[in-house]
């Protein structure tokens, strides 16, 4: 029974950090209707982004000798901070050059336009890195988090913790703000919104900023003194199944379907994985994405779209 216990709440607070990654593709669908199939690209340059301003030795040599010597944390904020200027840079240009002008388009021209993102940013990733692996900075505590007989690790417990924060912020934020529903009502009619006066071409770069923003944190969370490779995009592909289950539409159907995917998941690799060879853990978030989408294509909580004729 302890054992089952741990394997569902260590499965919740990874699905936590699954919806975290999925709340970019929300986030970027709602304001643009754009399924973005980079997404796990963008938080693996975020996670290179990082790697380069806190480990390597120029950025923080160069805040000692502006300011004096420093914490090695206040360094290490300073570095993050830059590097999350550079995330932001990023969305903006991919919103500026690639996408801004495919507004209007056929959804099948953007859908390939983001699969031709996600392999252009996988070679740059090469060119720029290498191929080879590189030990990502810990911007967590080393250890683990100990609460009777249950274990977990340090970092996916707290950034699951501080993910519930930014949930609840992002729901705030689409709801209760102004601007927030200025972002909502872009996302449900582009031509509408343009009647009203607002701006669908500065709501969509919002939305890419705060997608790569949530992208870095799951890097920073994800990646924590672990080994950092290009490969590590391939945590999008876990996150999209997340986003469709939830409905490309919902702030807190996100956390929900992430905990759903991250505790069946971790069920299957701790019960079935040793009678299939390790898939059913793999294949757990696919096959549990095309049975919802069959009895309600909208997802759990994606909104459903009445029209009268």
């Amino acid at each position: 029974m302890i054992d089952l216990i741990q394997y569902t709440v260590d499965g919740a607070l990874r699905g936590m950090l699954y919806a975290l990654v999925a709340m970019g593709f929300i986030v970027i669908f709602r304001a643009g209707r754009i399924l973005n199939f980079a997404q796990g690209e963008v938080v693996a340059v975020g996670g290179f982004l990082i790697y380069t301003f806190v480990s390597v030795p120029f950025l923080p040599g160069l805040i000692n000798s502006v300011l004096g010597p420093v914490p090695a944390w206040l360094s290490i904020c300073i570095s993050l901070l830059v590097a999350l200027l550079f995330v932001i840079l990023l969305g903006l240009l991919v919103e500026r050059i690639i996408f801004r002008p495919l507004i209007g388009q056929p959804i099948f021209t953007i859908v390939m336009a983001t699969i031709g993102l996600m392999i252009l940013l996988q070679g740059l990733m090469i060119a720029v890195w290498g191929g080879e692996d590189r030990p990502f900075p810990y911007l967590f505590p080393v250890g683990a988090v100990r609460m009777g007989p249950f274990t977990f690790s340090r970092a996916i417990f707290w950034g699951a913790i501080i993910s519930i924060g930014v949930f609840g912020a992002l729901s705030y934020l689409f709801e209760r703000t102004r601007w927030g529903l200025k972002l909502t009502a872009v996302a449900e009619d582009h031509a509408v919104s343009q009647s009203m006066g607002i701006s669908v071409k500065r709501s969509i770069a919002t939305a890419w900023v705060i997608g790569c923003l949530l992208s870095a944190w799951g890097a920073v969370v994800f990646l924590n003194g672990q080994t950092l490779t290009f490969v590590a995009g391939s945590i999008g592909m876990i996150a999209l199944p997340c986003a469709l289950l939830a409905g490309l539409e919902s702030i807190w159907g996100a956390p929900i379907a992430g905990v759903i995917v991250g505790v069946g998941e971790s069920l299957a690799a701790a019960y079935l994985d040793e009678y299939t060879e390790g898939a059913m853990s793999e294949a757990f978030p696919y096959l549990l994405m095309i049975v919802i989408l069959l009895i309600r294509p909208q997802g759990l909580f994606g909104w459903k779209i009445i029209e009268r004729v």
